[in-house]
């Protein structure tokens, strides 16, 4: 019998060594919030991909919407994971979670995890924080801002979080399209290191954002790349899926039968112009996002027939034409356009 123990031993090693490597991500992220909005988000790219696990690098980044958003990297741990969210969600701010990370590792190995952490205060305004542990790969590191958090390890070096952070801050428009920007700023031959001769920044990617009103798992943005053919370059192919999903003329025709009326008066736009739907059912609720002509959404909400206000201000207060769609049920029942003067 004592003949199998040292198989029964060396078995056991292999079988805890190949776990830890399955949960290795190594990688580049981004989490940030809109302090205007309420929006909380993540975006990351990582050479790991489906092939090693489910979802590729989109395990590390999940959103709590309203409350903040935690990226766990580097040997990621679904129970420290789950752990950070409880703890968020509790009401701890970003440095009491990462702390409560630090001194309860799930595995007691604090210094092969990396986290970046984003969370609003009671007054709504950005609190960030980030840990890199000590033995991540190296270049490792992490930068933090007002509203972000931007971490990586087994990077080409230390210009990769530089030009993220870059890209972000320089980057017009909505969170999602800074978060875009910044993953563009790591879009180089090896930002991962392990995919420098493959000529690509990494095999799988994503971004995600969250409106305050989503619910957790149903987010306002979620694109995933979860793997890419040899020398595909995943960022680009995120890019072109986040530009359609941007566009709001790739959407359904309106079917007649699901068609209601909508009355905007007065329009153009004053502080007092009300969105009414005439034939409104009760089937389900209904959901208008508003548009500018770019393409970019500016609003969003449920429609309430008590008091559905359309103000220049809550339009950030530009003048121009503005397009909308109403949807019930996940349907396309109206959609059209209004005018705003300043």
């Amino acid at each position: 019998m004592k003949l199998y123990q040292p198989f029964l031993l060396v078995s056991i090693i292999l079988f805890l060594f190949s776990t830890s490597i399955l949960f290795a991500q190594d990688t580049f992220s981004i989490v940030a919030v809109d302090t205007e909005t309420g929006e909380v988000g993540s975006a990351g790219a990582s050479c790991l991909d489906e092939n090693q696990i489910d979802g590729g690098v989109s395990i590390i980044g999940k959103l709590y919407p309203g409350r903040g958003a935690i990226n766990t990297q580097a040997l990621w741990n679904p129970i420290n994971q789950e752990n950070a969210g409880n703890r968020l969600l509790e009401g701890m701010s970003a440095d009491e979670v990462r702390s409560w990370l630090i001194n309860n590792d799930a595995e007691d190995n604090r210094r092969i995890r990396q986290y970046g952490i984003v969370d609003f205060d009671e007054n709504g305004q950005a609190r960030t924080s980030a840990y890199t542990g000590s033995l991540t790969s190296p270049y490792k590191g992490h930068k933090l801002g007002d509203n972000y958090a931007i971490q990586g390890n087994i990077l080409l070096g230390p210009e990769i979080l530089d030009s993220m952070e870059v890209r972000f801050l320089q980057a017009e428009g909505s969170l999602a399209e800074k978060l875009m920007a910044a993953l563009q700023g790591a879009n180089v031959s090896g930002a991962d290191t392990r995919c420098l001769e493959e000529g690509v920044s990494s095999r799988s990617a994503f971004i995600r954002v969250a409106k305050p009103e989503d619910t957790e798992e149903n987010y306002y943005l979620d694109l995933v790349v979860p793997i890419t053919d040899f020398g595909e370059e995943p960022i680009d192919v995120l890019q072109t899926e986040f530009n359609e999903w941007l566009n709001p003329t790739n959407v359904p025709e309106l079917n007649l039968s699901d068609q209601v009326q909508i009355n905007i008066h007065p329009n153009p736009i004053t502080n007092e112009s009300v969105l009414e739907i005439v034939n409104a059912n009760k089937i389900a609720p209904y959901i208008i996002q508003i548009f500018d002509v770019s393409g970019i959404e500016i609003q969003k909400f449920y429609y309430n027939a008590n008091d559905t206000r359309l103000t220049p201000k809550q339009l950030k207060g530009k003048s121009g034409v503005y397009l909308y769609q109403v949807w019930q049920q996940d349907k396309l029942v109206a959609k059209g356009d209004f005018l705003v003067e300043k």
